[in-house]
């Protein structure tokens, strides 16, 4: 019985092992010093606080013993516990470290659930956790990657995580099973094949954990936006093609580029959104239904019908309860 109790308690980790000891030490010094010199120590605390007071070496001198017995047994105190008590505080500031180091270079495993997970660093990530903290977005942001040495972050709410993302081994250390939304980024070391064959790769691993989570993917080639589709992608991003709708619009009218971008930047103050039908839209024609919204600052610019995205459709249109609608808005007249 003795004995497996104390294989259980090698078990235990080092620092409460440490711990406990300079804990029992104290104790069982501070009550037989009671026993040895109860004039100098009247009851069983002021032995205990002299022990803590010896084993620490601060040595306030309120108590002193008094007997050749009782300071042969602070020496030995000394020698014993002393050593236990430092060993402890050595082996809290080694762990403190360790831990602080492990966070940095991305070893810590995060716990938590409803957070924003962001695979792959470029510059289209430092620039989605750069809008979120200008946003003041409250919500822990995980950061996913395999290139960076430490995390380019101080911020307590931005962890970062070391590994290659379509391992599980790595999607359970940012706890991919309670996120909220996953964003997946197309590596930049890579082609636009191999890119997108690691994007939809990464997407199947993410999915395998937590089927729920709501994902939106970048997709290099217009060719891999099936299979990012068939792997499960809620939302996939073509950056090519965006990016050549763009261009397309600047020739067509130069100096469009900026005007999409302040119109895509919610740190402008005006947001282009998909929102819901409210109950008094229902049956609504398209014409009416923007004139209403006219009155209350909220630009209609369209109408979503389940996969179809309809702008500025025939004013006629019946608003149906299923239906999403394509506003610019903003922050004021949301809440």
């Amino acid at each position: 019985m003795v004995q497996q109790l104390f294989h259980q308690f090698l078990r235990w980790p080092l620092l409460l092992r440490i711990f406990l000891i300079a804990i029992s030490l104290m104790t069982l010094f501070g009550i037989l010093i009671h026993f040895i010199e109860p004039d100098t120590f009247p009851s069983y605390f002021d032995g205990i606080w002299w022990a803590i007071i010896t084993m620490s070496t601060v040595g306030y001198g309120d108590f002193v013993p008094a007997s050749n017995e009782g300071r042969v047994f602070g020496i030995l105190l000394i020698l014993v516990g002393a050593g236990f008590l430092s060993t402890y505080f050595i082996t809290l500031a080694t762990n403190t470290v360790m831990s602080q180091n492990a966070y940095i270079e991305g070893k810590a495993e995060f716990k938590g659930k409803g957070h924003v997970v962001i695979i792959g660093w470029n510059e289209r990530a430092r620039e989605i956790i750069g809008q979120l903290n200008s946003l003041h977005f409250r919500g822990q942001i995980i950061l996913i990657d395999e290139t960076l040495e430490k995390n380019p972050y101080r911020n307590h709410h931005i962890h970062f995580i070391k590994g290659t993302p379509f391992k599980d081994k790595v999607l359970k250390k940012a706890s991919m099973e309670e996120a909220s939304i996953a964003i997946i980024t197309a590596d930049q070391n890579l082609n636009e094949i191999e890119a997108d064959m690691h994007t939809v790769l990464t997407l199947l691993a993410v999915k395998g954990n937590h089927q729920e989570v709501y994902t939106v993917v970048e997709i290099l080639q217009k060719d891999q936006v099936v299979n990012a589709e068939r792997a499960g992608a809620d939302e996939v991003i073509q950056t090519n093609l965006q990016t050549s709708y763009v261009m397309m619009n600047s020739i067509i009218s130069q100096g469009m580029s900026k005007t999409i971008l302040k119109l895509l930047n919610h740190l402008k103050g005006n947001h282009l959104q998909l929102v819901p039908i409210t109950e008094d839209c229902v049956n609504e024609t398209f014409q009416s239904l923007s004139q209403r919204l006219l009155q209350r600052n909220i630009i209609l610019l369209g109408i979503k019908k389940r996969d179809e995205t309809s702008v500025n459709p025939p004013l006629t249109t019946i608003v149906e309860a299923s239906d999403e609608l394509l506003v610019i808005t903003n922050e004021t007249t949301l809440q």
